[in-house]
């Protein structure tokens, strides 16, 4: 079972995107805000809150099974089923998270975002998702600018990441927030691009 660390709980986020400009507010336990923009497209205003959550809560294991049924069906050209759902969760389980984030524009929770550790400094962005009817709303900065924040304040001096080539747009956001590919840092069976941000 894995719970969210002191700093991560003491911070609540919000994300704004306005016209033309996407912002990830964070007000920590000083009170003090950090902003970053994120150049967001979205001509709506919609805001983000983003908080730890245990990962073996009813809201999380509900969305990252939504998270793996879609990218499963993405994968495989049809629905995912319950089955393979649970393989998925076998293979690369989520209890081993250092901090693991829900967020979404009120009280239904629309997204996801975690991380563990793969050495000190340096941790791993995992099981990142907005719910497809929310997409282009701001989760898409708001839930890794959560994961980034509480990384550095638990040590971590750059972040790193997997994904598939045909997570096209997963590619270009983590690109236009910063992350540079590099070269494969594991053999995971999926993983067809590698990411890393210096924090």
């Amino acid at each position: 079972m894995s719970t969210a660390r002191s700093t991560a709980s003491r911070s609540r986020r919000t994300c704004c995107a306005a016209t033309g400009v996407d912002f990830t507010r964070v007000r920590n336990a000083e009170n003090r805000v950090s902003e970053w923009p994120t150049g967001g497209e979205n001509l709506s205003v919609t805001s983000w809150t983003v908080q730890p959550a245990s990962v073996d809560s009813p809201v999380a294991v509900a969305v990252i099974r939504d998270y793996l049924a879609d990218i499963i069906a993405r994968h495989y050209g049809r629905p995912a089923t319950p089955q393979e759902v649970d393989l998925a969760i076998s293979e690369d389980p989520t209890d081993d998270l250092a901090v693991f984030f829900t967020g979404g524009r009120g009280p239904v929770v629309e997204g996801c975002a975690g991380y563990r550790f793969v050495n000190p400094g340096t941790a791993e962005l995992k099981r990142g998702y907005v719910r497809p009817e929310a997409r282009g709303t701001g989760g898409g900065a708001a839930l890794p600018a959560a994961v980034e924040e509480s990384a550095v304040s638990s040590g971590a001096t750059s972040i790193r990441l997997d994904t598939r080539a045909d997570l096209v747009e997963a590619r270009a956001l983590y690109a236009r927030h910063g992350y540079r590919e590099v070269a494969p840092f594991n053999h995971d069976r999926y993983a067809e691009h590698w990411f890393e941000k210096r924090l």
